[in-house]
């Protein structure tokens, strides 16, 4: 199928289009003459080429978009589904940009479909066209809308009105809830609706203590989505067979109150404990204070300034009790079948809340972001589609599958086609991650295997052969971390054979079993998951960081040897992970990690690029330290060291007598120099 966008270049579009490629289609966006240049990165970003994402040099402000009449008369009758996603998703704009962007940019959008004998023309609305109706608006419902207080709502009812009164098109309006970030690695764009009042509660969790009861009342239901069940919803409608003409509301059945979602936020940000209050006396309250600070100048002014102060625009301060309820049942039931749910705001919110404190902070420090803006430059989002055509057939192990990076890597594989080969120790605890890959479609096995167990290990490689011919990528990720000085280490030289033995001895296991299959079909890929610590060699690792190593120069004058044989080995040097590998070390809690969704994208681009090594520019500059300043990284190091002490458990401490230290800390200060000292070196052990 051929697609027309217009706006796949913004937040949901640059969602959608993936998954639009997934289905094998080609993609013409329409792209501003001064945005030509960013195609070729958004082409990287979805795994794609440039016959699958072709850019139209167009306009919103121009007539039929401003698309030359060439181009409109070659691929007339050509274009099977033509998205509308281009407008102003903005309370705040100006009334002339809104209509200019919403309005007329619609009706263009249409004189341009037509002319181009478009399929379906897909208008993305939103519930705002609804304006504030008292009440339970339906799908069905249209001219029923109103009242409209803003301009936003006033343009997009009216340009749905446009698509709807178009004659001979058939066209189909999906209207989405407050669209914020992905539910699993909360990206977002820009802020906008709830994250308005994201500063806020930044500002009052640094200033009145975790769990201090707070009150407030629970106003109005707000309606939040997450972006990524917009863009599955969007996608399976419409392809779904016989809706043209409908109407789809993509929201939350039930709506989350106000005073319910800040507590859930000031819970993520282990902020004071905000109690909401259902009281239609408050709301009441509420509203009459409202209306009588619209009525009094010097107050309104006044109130003004403080909600500035706050950084929320005052109109959005105005949909503290919106009004209206949204019926989604049609539209659920015709998602049912393919497991499109909305996910509750409460799962999700401990990722949008991560992603906006650590990419759209204002006062973060740069430095804080270094290993986030890796993902912009290096990782991004690699598509399921580019991942697919690098792995949908072929036989991927992965060990440590259980949890954290390997169960997500797991899924990922699963989705994208992969026979995945799931290893573990316990076998009953990988049968959540079999079941979720076969639910959703994908075909995986389970092996029960002790990766420090050598002869485990020769079962495990037997099994695979027999059962499968052998293994094109092996994901070496289980391991096991010690942090410990060499002081408390004198008699525990268990601890680094146990390192050894996993980290190192079983890994190469694997690898020295599953190479000749390798060599013998002249393809195939090794990537050990290292550590950043064998960049940066920071204290208390040195069993860990050891064995680490040790992979790591294996692989490095192994790879030689495999290059004619098209074999790639690939290291990457991962930073602190919030996996059940580092939970032991309570210290970690209050540092900077990523999350294992991260970690698995770092994965998957390294199976799409195939690199010789993934590091973070922090890493990379700890190994340039070494080597360059090695006396001055060496007295860096040591202040670290003594800022972060070793674990109770560690130097042997009895409960007691760890609770009695704790008690004999001085005081918050050094808490606080230690979450700064970790916030500035992000992702790095102590």
């Amino acid at each position: 199928m051929d697609y027309f966008i217009t706006g796949g270049t913004g937040f949901i579009g640059r969602f959608l289009v993936p998954k639009l490629l997934d289905r094998g289609g080609r993609v013409y966006l329409l792209v501003r003459p001064g945005s030509l240049v960013k195609v070729d990165s958004l082409r990287a970003l979805w795994g794609a080429n440039k016959r699958q994402v072709i850019a139209v040099e167009g306009d919103l402000g121009q007539p039929k978009l401003g698309v030359k009449p060439a181009w409109i008369r070659q691929h007339a009758g050509k274009i099977d589904h033509f998205f509308h996603l281009a407008a102003i998703y903005d309370l705040t704009a100006s009334a002339e940009s809104q209509r200019q962007s919403n309005v007329e940019g619609t009706r263009q959008a249409i004189a341009l479909s037509r002319a181009l004998r478009a399929g379906c023309f897909h208008q993305m609305s939103s519930i705002a066209a609804a304006g504030l109706y008292e009440g339970t608006f339906t799908e069905e419902m249209f001219e029923q809308a109103g009242p409209f207080d803003n301009p936003y709502f006033e343009t997009k009812h009216e340009s749905e009105g446009i698509v709807r009164n178009t004659r001979r098109m058939k066209w189909r309006i999906y209207r989405p809830g407050m669209v914020v970030g992905h539910s699993h690695t909360g990206e977002m764009d820009k802020i906008d609706g709830p994250y308005y009042f994201f500063e806020t509660l930044h500002n009052l969790s640094n200033v009145v203590p975790e769990g201090f009861p707070l009150l407030m009342n629970k106003a109005g239901v707000l309606n939040v989505v997450p972006v990524d069940y917009v863009v599955n919803a969007m996608d399976y409608l419409a392809h779904l067979p016989g809706h043209d003409g409908e109407c789809f509301f993509l929201t939350d059945p039930e709506g989350i109150y106000v005073g319910d979602m800040l507590k859930t936020l000031m819970r993520v940000s282990h902020g004071p404990r905000l109690r909401a209050v259902d009281s239609a006396l408050a709301d009441k309250a509420t509203r009459v204070a409202g209306a009588g600070m619209s009525r009094l100048g010097p107050v309104k002014k006044l109130g003004e300034r403080l909600i500035a102060r706050m950084g929320i625009p005052p109109e959005v301060l105005a949909y503290i009790n919106y009004p209206t309820r949204f019926d989604s049942s049609r539209t659920r039931a015709l998602l049912e079948p393919a497991g499109i749910i909305c996910p509750p705001f409460e799962d999700y919110a401990s990722a949008l809340w991560d992603y906006w404190l650590h990419f759209m902070h204002k006062d973060s420090p740069s430095l804080i972001n270094e290993v986030d803006k890796l993902f912009d430059r290096l990782v991004g989002r690699t598509s399921v589609a580019a991942l697919r055509r690098q792995v949908e057939g072929k036989v991927v192990v992965v060990t440590g599958a259980t949890s954290g990076i390997g169960r997500e890597c797991a899924l990922r594989l699963g989705q994208a086609g992969a026979l995945v080969i799931l290893v573990a120790r316990t076998l009953e605890k990988l049968d959540a991650t079999l079941e979720e890959i076969t639910e959703a479609g994908g075909t995986a096995r389970a092996y029960a295997c002790d990766v420090s167990d050598l002869e485990d290990c020769d079962r495990l490689v037997q099994s695979v052969l027999t059962d499968f011919g052998g293994a094109d990528i092996l994901i070496n990720n289980a391991g096991r971390s010690i942090r410990r000085s060499v002081r408390f280490s004198y008699d525990r030289y268990h601890d680094f054979e146990r390192t050894m033995q996993l980290n190192y001895f079983g890994a190469l296991r694997l690898i020295l079993g599953f190479l000749p299959h390798m060599e013998a079909q002249n393809s195939g890929q090794i990537i050990n998951i290292s550590s950043i610590g064998v960049l940066a060699n920071p204290p208390r690792f040195s069993a860990y960081v050891a064995s680490r190593a040790a992979l790591d120069a294996f692989s490095l004058c192994a790879a030689p040897e495999y290059a004619r044989c098209n074999i790639e080995f690939t290291t990457i040097h991962m930073p602190l992970v919030r996996t059940p590998m580092i939970a032991p070390t309570g210290l970690y809690k209050a540092f900077p990690t990523l999350s294992p969704e991260q970690a698995r994208d770092l994965v998957m681009k390294a199976i799409v690029s195939r690199p010789k090594k993934v590091s973070t520019g922090l890493g990379v500059a700890g190994a340039i330290a070494q080597a360059t300043m090695p006396s001055v990284t060496e007295a860096f190091l040591s202040q670290a060291y003594d800022l972060f002490p070793d674990s109770p458990a560690a130097r042997g401490l009895s409960p007691e007598e760890a609770a009695e230290e704790l008690r004999d800390i001085p005081s918050s200060r050094l808490a606080l120099g230690r979450k700064l000292f970790s916030q500035v070196l992000r992702g790095v052990h102590w």
